[in-house]
């Protein structure tokens, strides 16, 4: 590729991001990296009636937290800004003239109650209507009148389109890096609207122009676009200029499979389908993976697998990896079934390789926001017991509460196995191994080692079934028959809780 690649990603601000818009960001992002190229945000807001306020913003922050920041895009000047369309507007009414002058383009003064009229007169007779060739020299357009007729209704302030002039009898071959070759009949294809009469363009014709300044060389952008890319290949072609490489992402579905997956499914289902929550002008609250503890490098590699492989068997992928293995001939045609399932295992392997004492970190703000004291507690050597068995930090609370706080109560099955009538006497027996002068001499006499030598040393030397101790103390320190290793729950809770909790369980059974 001689020329630099440049990619762009260019949402609507008409509310949160969804997670198909963020997988297009992504393999946007994915691809431009691998060339060496760059990566655009424009936002495409010149449907001023459906702005939402904020949407913009959420874009931006939702590429920050995945870390896959644009290069070029507002507040992120380069040299084909501005990026929003709205500040762009005055650009495109000379683009839409220069098609008039060439003869691709025409004037169109068809009311919409006319058009609406036809429409259904066409549906009574079982027919579709589409404005073309076939029909727009019997309609009302500057085809049918003279230079001095259209420019007198101009003049007299009559409301106009204009629109393309899409070319007849004419077979186009287009080409898409995933699908292949593309064949179609310029006789199917309508005359559509590229500018309106109150100044603004319609998305065809602001996409093409502001793509075609901003040097893009590769459209990659979802399938519902297909059906647009021989307009847009036509739109260069009367511009005279070269057209940019084509790319159409497939849908994300359903995880029945069954229909595009929508914003409304995730609520239905149980599972975010935005980067980040979003709260809605009227307070309907949309959950976001980030604030339901995904890490974002999960998210991401689960978005990459959306419709795009390796070749290879290798699911887990780092961001420079994701860059290094990424080919757009590899992304699939057919939809990709989103699982909810699969995503978990995505943040269940990244939460592995947190670092224990990142890991820590975010447990303690958790802990921190329940008001637990983590006093007297080694937390990142917890979290390094707990983390094999968690998915999300919280996760880390439900698998080790124990920890720091002392159990209210004890399983009732458990308790029936454990608590024998000999059990008390057992008991009283570790707390005297724990209080025994070889513990007490220094913190470090408390380690798992130390405990574990002690006390099995103890249970093996007076022939006693490991069972009959080990099972009451877990109880006595766990509520529950789960948890780590037993040695290291005493050595984390330290001396006097442990003892505190076995005699606690010793009263209990008496």
């Amino acid at each position: 590729m001689s020329q630099k690649v440049r990619v762009r990603f260019a949402p609507s601000p008409t509310g949160p991001l969804h997670i198909g818009g963020v997988r297009t960001a992504l393999f946007n992002y994915l691809f431009a990296k691998k060339h060496g190229g760059d990566f655009l945000l424009r936002i495409e807001d010149t449907d001023q009636n459906r702005y939402v306020e904020g949407a913009e913003e959420y874009i931006v922050e939702a590429l920050n937290w995945l870390n896959i920041p644009y290069d070029e895009g507002p507040n992120k000047e380069g040299n084909c800004g501005p990026y929003r369309q709205s500040e762009r507007k005055d650009l495109y009414k000379q683009y839409a003239d220069a098609l008039i002058e060439s003869g691709n383009a025409y004037y169109a003064f068809d009311t919409s109650e006319e058009l609406d009229a036809r429409r259904k007169d066409h549906e009574a007779k079982g027919k579709t209507f589409i404005y073309n060739w076939h029909n727009r020299l019997k309609l009302k357009n500057s085809l049918v009148f003279s230079e001095e007729e259209t420019q007198q209704k101009i003049a007299n302030g009559e409301e106009y389109v204009i629109r393309f002039k899409s070319p007849e009898d004419e077979t186009l071959f287009l080409h898409d890096i995933i699908r292949g070759g593309v064949q179609v009949d310029s006789n199917i294809l309508d005359d559509k609207v590229l500018f309106k009469s109150d100044g603004m363009p319609t998305y065809h014709l602001a996409n093409i122009v502001d793509d075609h300044l901003m040097k893009i060389t590769h459209v990659i952008r979802g399938e519902e676009w297909l059906p647009s890319m021989a307009l847009h290949i036509l739109l260069y072609r009367a511009f005279g200029w070269n057209a940019p490489q084509f790319a159409h992402l497939p849908l994300i579905l359903k995880p029945t499979g069954n229909g595009k997956l929508s914003k409304r499914d995730g609520d239905k289902m149980g599972f975010p389908v935005f980067p980040l929550e979003w709260k809605t002008a009227e307070g309907d609250l949309f959950s976001g993976y980030r604030e339901d503890g995904y890490l974002p490098e999960a998210v991401l590699n689960m978005l990459a697998f959306l419709g795009w492989n390796p070749g290879t068997e290798q699911e887990i992928f780092s961001l420079d990896q994701l860059i290094e293995a990424f080919e757009l001939e590899r992304v699939h045609k057919a939809g990709a079934k989103f699982d909810p399932e699969k995503t978990k295992w995505f943040q269940h392997q990244y939460l592995q390789l947190v670092d224990d004492e990142k890991l820590a970190e975010d447990f303690k703000k958790f802990l921190q926001d329940k008001k637990i004291s983590t006093a007297g507690i080694n937390v990142t050597r917890t979290v390094s017991l707990l983390k094999e068995r968690a998915t999300f930090v919280s996760d880390l609370w439900d698998q080790g509460s124990f920890f720091f706080e002392t159990p209210q109560n004890y399983d009732e099955k458990a308790a029936g196995k454990a608590f024998k009538p000999e059990t008390p006497e057992l008991l009283r027996k570790v707390v005297s191994i724990l209080n025994s002068s070889a513990l007490s001499a220094g913190a470090d006499d408390f380690s798992t080692e130390n405990l574990s030598e002690k006390v099995k040393g103890w249970i093996t030397s007076e022939n006693i079934g490991f069972g009959k101790v080990m099972m009451p103390l877990r109880l006595a320190l766990v509520g529950e028959m789960k948890g780590p290793d037993v040695f290291d729950i005493l050595s984390i809770v330290g001396k006097e809780e442990s003892i505190s909790r076995i005699e606690k369980a010793i009263d209990f059974i008496g």
